[in-house]
């Protein structure tokens, strides 16, 4: 008997290099690699032939085009992917809705397409008018055209209910690694004491709130560091500018660090981690953090409070994460008791094993396969 076979479309491929699609596919990949499927993951590349380039890595087919970044070029890449999967015969799996305009031609095929369906983008500052359009048109043709829907949150579920009968939609979070250890030696070539900074990681956007906390931070004099990880391009970004300005002198900006290893050892040896996202439902960088044991200063939103837990902390602008930093140096032993809620909050629900399982179990429903299983899910999202 075939194998059968899953093809994930959406990201820049295998192995991870970028971001939290781009870990999701890579971890998935191996998952149902070794559940027996024939996996293909779609990658992107700046140069090369135009493609296809067909190859394997780690026992997954790999299906890789070359195209340009920045929006066109991911439009180009992602139409290539839509083209080349139309032939192929398995689930497609499309980490979200950005081009469903496109994917959604593989409704053509007998492939059940199943599209996780990211944030509510088009909601994003970053985006001008005619992209937020975009988007939104975008969301609406995901939402219409998918078999299934898969939210990585509540509150993203309950957004695409709007759009889709709930029986058409599943929630699933995203999942992390556990960070139990770290070398200092990472943390301290950047100038930085373990245990004594605050870190952002993410990127640099008006709605993730960078410039507030940093506002808030500086505004100060503090025993504490912070950090802000990220890309930053202030010669073409104003408000890049205005952050760095912001925090001239007071404020950490290594730029964006790739190497999971410094990074990982960043997010341990924090005194805690702040995450000022506010669209969108269960973000990556969050979830690795309390992989982490950080204790997290949190923008005060029903996203964050529902990944992160109530025994963290939490703010709505400047003046409130000011007063956050001075409860959390009055008292330090307020961070002890959230990086153990940390812990336990993603030893519950946010560990990679059930979060795989249950996208396996998408994914098998689809080819009406009975899942198979060797033990009991044990996520507190689960039913």
């Amino acid at each position: 008997m075939d194998k059968p076979a899953l093809y994930i479309i959406g990201t820049r491929g295998v192995p991870a290099a970028h971001g939290g699609f781009e870990t999701f596919g890579h971890q998935f990949a191996l998952h149902m690699r070794d559940k027996g499927w024939a996996v293909t993951v779609y990658c992107q590349v700046d140069d090369g032939p135009a493609g296809p380039v067909i190859d394997e890595w780690e026992g997954v087919r790999r299906v890789t085009f070359a195209a340009d970044s920045g929006a066109f070029g991911t439009m180009k890449f992602d139409l290539a992917c839509v083209r080349h999967a139309m032939n192929e015969r398995g689930v497609m799996l499309v980490l979200g809705y950005n081009t469903a305009a496109f994917s959604a031609l593989l409704r053509l095929t007998p492939n059940p397409v199943l599209t996780n369906m990211d944030g509510i983008e088009w909601k994003r500052a970053k985006w001008p008018w005619h992209g937020r359009i975009w988007l939104y048109l975008n969301e609406w043709i995901g939402a219409l055209t998918s078999n299934k829907l898969i939210a990585d949150h509540p509150e993203i579920a309950n957004h695409l209910a709007r759009r889709r009968n709930r029986r058409d939609i599943v929630m699933i979070p995203y999942g992390a690694d556990p960070v139990t250890e770290a070398p200092e030696a990472k943390v301290r070539a950047l100038g930085l004491n373990p245990g004594r900074y605050l870190i952002s990681i993410g990127r640099i956007e008006p709605e993730n709130n960078i410039l507030p906390m940093i506002q808030a931070f500086a505004a100060t004099p503090r025993d504490l560091q912070f950090v802000c990880l990220g890309k930053l391009e202030p010669d073409k970004n104003a408000y890049h500018a205005e952050v760095m300005k912001a925090g001239e002198g007071r404020v950490l900006f290594p730029g964006a660090i790739y190497d999971p290893a410094v990074v990982k050892a960043l997010r341990f040896h924090a005194a805690a981690y702040c995450h000022g996202h506010s669209v969108g439902g269960t973000n990556p960088s969050l979830v690795e953090a309390l992989g982490a044991g950080n204790p997290v200063i949190a923008h005060d939103n029903s996203y964050n409070l529902w990944v992160a837990g109530p025994d963290q902390f939490y703010f709505a602008d400047a003046a409130h994460f000011a007063v956050v930093l001075d409860r959390i140096e009055a008292d330090p032993q307020t961070l002890a008791g959230a990086r153990l809620a940390a812990r336990r909050r993603f030893d519950s629900a946010l560990t990679w094993t059930p979060v795989l399982e249950a996208y396996e179990d998408v994914c098998g429903a689809s080819l009406n396969m009975k899942p198979v299983r060797t033990s009991a899910p044990n996520a507190a999202w689960r039913t």
